[in-house]
């Protein structure tokens, strides 16, 4: 996928570099939740290979999709602003390989280095604004009486 939300397009190769020290290997099969609604977000993932969906709990229905994450994009973002807690839930829609990051590392990097701390709080506000975009478009899908389609 080709997005500016992507690690490999938002970030610079020094950052990514520096990001990626801290990467450790994870997958998860079908069906497997990476984080719930309301949690404590200590982690985030990148995507490898396989699909994350991720979904927003309405009472008395079946969680609301949102949005279907694939290679390369960022699961989580909760863990970059306080208080840290997850606002969706995620679950793996197909076997998923990833790349999953301590929170508290990345942030103390980005203390450390602001040059590294900037670039990954752009990158992450890209990825909030994109997800908030998303969510609006789903939901009035989901609710509205005549769905998104558009100016009247």
């Amino acid at each position: 996928m080709t997005s500016a939300t992507t690690m490999t397009t938002a970030l610079e190769a020094v950052h990514r570099e520096r990001l990626m020290r801290l990467a450790r290997e994870v997958s998860f099969e079908a069906g497997a939740r990476l984080f719930e609604e309301g949690r404590r977000a200590d982690r985030f993932w990148i995507v490898r290979s396989g699909t994350v969906a991720l979904d927003l709990h309405v009472p008395g229905r079946r969680p609301a999709v949102i949005e279907t994450l694939g290679h390369g994009e960022l699961v989580g973002w909760a863990w970059h602003f306080p208080p840290y807690i997850w606002h969706l839930g995620a679950e793996a829609t197909s076997p998923v390989r990833a790349y999953e990051f301590d929170a508290g590392s990345v942030r103390g990097m980005g203390a450390e280095d602001p040059a590294f701390g900037r670039a990954i709080a752009v990158w992450v506000g890209r990825v909030v604004a994109q997800r908030l975009h998303a969510s609006r478009v789903r939901l009035l899908d989901l609710y509205a009486p005549y769905g998104s389609g558009g100016p009247v």
